[in-house]
């Protein structure tokens, strides 16, 4: 697919994208998406002319729309090969580890440092991001053959499992953008390897899951209002 914006597809013309791809991953992460400017990219990208943001990929959105391909591909490439391992596996950990996997497997081959986990934390916190995000990342074929999965086999009524979803998906982006800025600053993490950090992860949202629901009548109000203790 041709991005609204792009420019020219020779060797040179495609070295300069990659460039400004890298640089605006780094400063996304590092500072979030809308305190970055395109002149600040084209900087950190080794660009002298402070359009060559605007002219390689027009909007700013589009430039998060290759950040989110280049990962997404390789991240979707490896979930499709362990479902094909792992077809017929039936558990909520073992599609808890289909989705978490993938992701902690790709950030460990980024080395270190590496900035897409804190990119993916702030563009996903972002309201006119999160559907890039969402539809780049998130709405893959096999994104929607583990989330179908996971909804055959946890025993759940919509509004905890819609609830659910949305704390599991939280604690993966949140834990991993922690567990990437860590890293980078050399700081000591609880996990030794990104490995150890993926089991962790896949126990705690687990446990999510499989959590017992408390029925509705004991639940609370809801409201700022209902009962505390």
């Amino acid at each position: 697919m041709i991005m609204a914006g792009r420019r020219g597809n020779g060797p040179r013309a495609c070295a300069t994208r990659e460039r400004i791809i890298t640089a605006a991953e780094r400063l996304f992460a590092e500072r979030g998406v809308v305190a970055v400017s395109n002149r600040q990219i084209s900087e950190a990208a080794g660009q002298g002319n402070n359009t060559a943001v605007s002219y390689h990929f027009g909007a700013k959105e589009e430039l998060v729309r290759a950040i989110v391909r280049r990962h997404a591909e390789p991240i979707e490439r490896a979930r499709v090969a362990l479902l094909a391992r792992e077809r017929g596996c039936g558990s909520v950990r073992d599609w808890v580890g289909l989705l978490v996997h993938p992701v902690t497997g790709h950030l460990a081959e980024l080395g270190v440092p590496s900035w897409y986990g804190r990119f993916g934390a702030q563009a996903m916190a972002d309201p006119g991001l999160r559907e890039i995000m969402v539809a780049e990342s998130l709405s893959t074929p096999s994104m929607r053959d583990v989330l179908d999965g996971l909804s055959s086999c946890a025993d759940l009524p919509l509004a905890a499992h819609l609830e659910r979803s949305e704390m599991a998906g939280q604690l993966m982006i949140h834990m991993c953008a922690e567990r990437e800025r860590r890293l980078a600053e050399g700081v000591t993490t609880p996990a030794s390897t990104w490995h150890a950090a993926a089991v962790g992860l896949v126990d705690a949202i687990t446990g999510i899951w499989l959590a017992p629901v408390t029925p509705a009548e004991h639940s609370g109000s809801g409201s700022a209002g209902g009962s505390r203790g």
